[in-house]
């Protein structure tokens, strides 16, 4: 049987491609055809009639769908998150200067204080409200994003005009001007930096530590029908998301191909590297800011995750729902990771993390040995308790 897996050009993907190339999917017996797509929206439709079996996608679109918000409703489901972090926000080089200029300082909270002037000074003078784009609403770009606005004070449905483009187009529009920011995956920001056409003043880490991004999604039926397959397919990419993350270097070379994301190796490579350029100094960004393959249990689909993506929607006003535990629960099938890895890696004695957010690493139960888990702060937390350290 041949699996069809759709996926987006992003420096995320990675997990398939080392999959793919260093032949884990064919170890667990697969055919795998990966189809690459341009936008998340057509990414989500072709999953949803049937051109895909499967597709890493946007976290939040996967419980959007199976809402039915803004689509055809289709329950999904995923056994697999494909990492953590990856996200930056970048800003042309005309906000740029306007922010440096009105800032007072170099910490996230600065930064969004200066954002805040600056809007209120383009509404008094009567200007358009700046434009920023969002891979997606339903996404964990657009809730970092508009998390960093509110810390600012600012309302992101009235103080800015948010707009949807897909990522590989997102240093274009800046470029032309179209756009005055975007919050984006890797390698995009990076593109942007070292090309001149924008500046990266946030990672998402800054925002969001050690947040979750893709997740595997398929059709519930689909799983229904082919649970072998579906086991092969996690523990192909279990396997592969580690190996991306102890042989880094050489795992990425593999996404300048151009059957990858045709993007000049040193700038895949570059915020592994401290080679981004970030915030209002220039002060490259730490390596652990960006992506996290398999370390920290990231592979692991935490119910909790999709409570706090479900609460993010409701915050924001795109649904209503009561019962968001039992909704997590039937999204994310925890059992099914735990089925088809738990002879490779240790295995949490529960489905979901403590509420309580954690300033560096921490462990919890775990089976046979604990599990090493990492920061997973929210910004407003992560400047008040840097605030209380001074």
């Amino acid at each position: 049987m041949k699996v069809r897996i759709g996926y987006m050009p992003l420096t995320d993907s990675l997990p398939l491609a080392v999959a793919q190339e260093a032949g884990f999917f064919a170890a667990e017996g697969l055919d795998v055809e990966l189809q690459p797509e341009w936008s998340w929206a057509s990414l989500r439709d072709r999953l949803l009639v049937g051109q895909l079996d499967a597709a890493p996608m946007l976290a939040p679109m996967l419980l959007s769908t199976s809402l039915g918000l803004g689509c055809i409703k289709k329950p999904l489901a995923t056994a697999f998150s494909m990492g953590l972090n990856g996200n930056g926000v970048t800003v042309s080089p005309m906000l740029f200067q306007g922010l440096c200029a009105l800032s007072e300082g170099p910490t996230p909270n600065d930064i969004a204080a200066a954002m805040n002037k600056l809007v209120a000074a383009r509404a008094s003078s009567g200007e358009a409200p700046l434009v920023l784009a969002v891979v997606f609403p339903f996404s964990c770009h657009a809730y970092q994003l508009r998390h960093w606005l509110s810390v600012a004070g600012l309302d992101p449905d009235h103080d800015v005009k948010l707009v949807v483009l897909p990522p590989s187009q997102m240093v274009d529009h800046l470029r032309m001007g179209h756009i005055d920011g975007f919050c984006v995956g890797e390698p995009w920001n990076s593109l942007a930096a070292l090309t001149g056409a924008g500046h990266c003043i946030l990672s998402g880490y800054q925002i969001w530590e050690n947040a979750p991004e893709k997740v595997l999604a398929v059709s519930r039926d689909w799983v229904s029908r082919h649970p072998d397959t579906h086991r092969a397919l996690l523990r192909a990419l279990y396997k592969a998301a580690c190996h991306a993350d102890e042989n880094l270097v050489e795992s990425l070379s593999l996404l300048a191909h151009p059957a990858w994301l045709d993007v000049p190796e040193e700038i895949i490579r570059a915020p592994f590297s401290q080679r981004l350029p970030g915030g209002l100094t220039g002060q490259p960004f730490p390596a652990h800011h960006f992506h996290v393959f398999a370390g920290f249990h990231a592979n692991f689909p935490w119910r909790s995750d999709a409570a706090f993506l479900l609460q993010e929607m409701q915050r924001w006003r795109q649904c209503s729902l009561e019962e968001t535990n039992t909704f997590a629960a039937q999204c994310y099938r925890t059992d099914l990771f735990r089925d088809a890895v738990a002879d490779l890696t240790s295995l949490p004695l529960m489905d979901s993390k403590p509420d309580e957010r954690h300033a560096g690493h921490w462990q919890l139960p775990g089976e046979p040995t604990p599990l090493e888990l990492g920061p997973d702060r929210l910004l407003k937390v992560i400047e008040a308790e840097a605030s209380g350290e001074n």
